[in-house]
């Protein structure tokens, strides 16, 4: 990241008031995401994640950039700090994208695209914590939910790469993906430029032998590792 960009907190500006503002900004918002695959091709992948301390209102937000190629890791960032906003369902982004941004501000790296512990188009505004970040940073995102979303979505098949659509009225605004044979699926959708067809292969590729991809098994892996030492 250059260093006459402008820091990531300024870019994000003020934090909402409270729940009934963080709706209405996420409804604008909205209109901002694209749905489109990016002309730059993906090397590099960060995954995000926020390791919360049971004992204490202390988090812990990580970010590892991995190259596609072999999943080596070139690079990763830990931040400590508090969480401002109040836990609200449908309202994550609030909570934890600040300190996202301060890990992601923290890399040497300059990710081609960055993976989210959570949802992008797959929620009640079509504008969750991986369509919050990717409009933020204006860079390709995906959100990988390890639960199943507030819509009603069918159980693919058993087999590694078996899909089946979420729906949104018409709209298809996701997948639930068998990243893994017989084990539980993810729920894949776009953050911000990428099509769901891009982001189902990405992820597929990029969890060969987990349920969830590389990079959040990483930053996850990073940050219990941090809370522990603390």
């Amino acid at each position: 990241m250059s260093a006459d960009e402008p820091r990531l907190a300024q870019r994000y500006a003020r934090q909402p008031a409270n729940a009934a503002e963080a709706v209405a900004m996420q409804a604008e918002l909205a209109g901002c995401v694209v749905v489109a695959d990016n002309a730059r091709a993906v090397e590099t992948v960060a995954g995000l994640d926020i390791a919360y301390d049971k004992h204490s209102d202390e988090a812990v937000a990580t970010a590892v950039v991995l190259r596609r190629g072999d999943l080596a890791e070139l690079d990763r960032a830990v931040v400590r700090g508090r969480s401002e906003f109040p836990y609200v369902p449908g309202l994550l982004a609030f909570r934890e994208l600040p300190m996202l941004l301060r890990a992601v501000e923290a890399l040497t790296a300059d990710p081609d695209l960055y993976v989210c512990d959570g949802f992008g188009l797959t929620h009640p505004r079509r504008f969750g914590l991986a369509c919050h970040l990717g409009v933020v940073l204006d860079a390709p995102a995906i959100g990988v939910a390890k639960n199943p979303p507030h819509l009603p979505v069918d159980e693919p098949g058993r087999a590694r790469g078996e899909w089946t659509s979420i729906r949104g009225g018409d709209e298809v605004i996701g997948c639930a993906l068998r990243t893994r044979g017989g084990v539980r699926p993810v729920y894949v959708s776009v953050g911000h430029r990428c099509t769901l067809g891009t982001a189902r292969e990405l992820i597929l590729e990029l969890a060969p032998g987990y349920r969830l991809p590389e990079p959040i098994r990483a930053a996850d892996r990073l940050g219990r590792s941090h809370l522990t030492r603390s």
